[in-house]
């Protein structure tokens, strides 16, 4: 079976990615600007993401039960239209036609969206195993990533300028747009899908996957370290403030910089779907997190705004080979029967540590300042290299042709 952008399932399920990425980005560099004008609070862009998260959390892993035992495919079109519905509140909100303080619904509309993310990562996963031959998982879960950080660039940037240009309401109406857009893409994704596992008890089955994974040191090893890289590291959620009370630019500049991470993480996609690293894998991962921890530190001791643009493009590098490796891992080492449940359980890692990154460094910033909350977060990035490296020694010696 010949893997590439031409085959019709995986080229579906490629627009899916980008475009609900895409739709989420654009609403999340809105929201951010929203609330921050709004409340020029850094801790109240932190709450954005703990708002996200908790329902995300409390979702998760029932979200990959559902898709292993019953669709990889009608769960993800459930997200999209979910998605699209915050975004259509979020339009009222922003046109002033909803009674009552504008936070609390931004807030309420974004714990929506936590709910309908707790199915993207599981409905992913399911099926870019069904699409694609085994030999073929590195390329493309480089091509993935590309895909991923494609809307990652885009999207913010979107955001920021659909914001200065045309204003929030319609920065939320395109939101909406294009997370129907997605569902669309894979509704009409064909694919044959395998029976449905054995029926077996929700709680049960979710605790197969869970002794799957930490009983897998490679597979844990790789997802806390990402984890932790990212709760402490990222300094997403701050960039308003950075705009507004650093650099003094408009919401465009907001949106060049929650891009440029991705900028770096686009390019770096696809060179590693053209070279995918096979040799020493685990050192190449470590590498890559302590190489995105000092571009944290070094961004925020500059005052200048290209060169904190520039810092971020190169962080997003360095996050592009991690994101690529640990994708990589996940689907070689994952058994089909478990992967909704295995994707889940990562996004509680990985997706859920961006929100609560965000209210770390929210809450950091108030506590410590806004310059030496990123710094005290990429130093523990850092830190967290360091203990992975001595406490998972089976990922640090990972070789990928271990996993095939």
């Amino acid at each position: 079976m010949a893997f590439g952008i031409a085959h019709s399932a995986f080229f579906n399920l490629l627009i899916f990615r980008g475009v609900i990425v895409l739709a989420y980005q654009v609403m999340a560099t809105t929201v951010g600007w929203h609330i921050y004008e709004l409340t020029h609070d850094a801790l109240a862009l932190g709450l954005v993401g703990l708002a996200e998260v908790i329902p995300y959390f409390c979702c998760a892993l029932f979200a990959g039960y559902a898709v292993d035992h019953y669709s990889r495919r009608w769960f993800g079109i459930f997200a999209g239209l979910l998605l699209a519905l915050n975004a259509a509140v979020l339009v009222w909100v922003a046109g002033a036609r909803l009674p009552g303080n504008p936070v609390w619904w931004i807030y309420s509309s974004i714990a929506c969206t936590g709910l309908a993310r707790a199915f993207l990562g599981p409905t992913y996963s399911a099926l870019f195993a069904l699409v694609l031959p085994r030999e073929a998982f590195a390329k493309a879960a480089g091509v993935g990533s590309a895909v991923f950080q494609f809307g990652l660039v885009v999207g913010p940037a979107l955001g920021g300028v659909l914001v200065a240009w045309a204003g929030k309401t319609a920065a939320y109406g395109v939101a909406a747009g294009l997370a129907l857009i997605a569902g669309l893409a894979l509704l009409l994704l064909r694919v044959k899908q395998p029976p449905p596992a054995e029926a077996a008890p929700i709680f049960a089955s979710i605790g197969q996957g869970l002794r799957f994974v930490f009983n897998n040191q490679i597979v844990l090893g790789a997802q806390c370290l990402d984890m932790f890289a990212v709760l402490f590291g990222g300094a997403v959620a701050l960039l308003p403030a950075f705009i507004q009370d650093v650099y003094h630019y408009g919401a465009e500049g907001l949106g060049i910089l929650r891009a440029a991470p991705a900028v770096g993480a686009v390019i770096t996609g696809l060179l590693l779907a053209r070279r995918p690293i096979n040799h020493h894998a685990g050192r190449w991962l470590l590498a890559a997190v302590a190489g995105f921890g000092l571009c944290m530190i070094a961004f925020a001791l500059v005052s200048d705004f290209w060169m904190g643009a520039g810092l971020l493009v190169l962080s997003g590098s360095f996050d592009g080979v991690s994101v690529v490796m640990r994708s990589t891992i996940m689907q070689l080492a994952t058994p089909d029967t478990l992967r909704g449940r295995v994707a889940a359980i990562n996004g509680i890692f990985i997706g859920s540590s961006n929100e609560l990154g965000a209210f770390e460094s929210g809450l950091a910033a108030r506590w410590l300042g806004l310059v030496p909350s990123v710094v005290f977060g990429g130093a523990m990035t850092l830190v967290v290299v360091a203990a992975t490296a001595k406490l998972a020694p089976k990922l640090r010696r990972l070789e990928l042709s271990d996993l095939y």
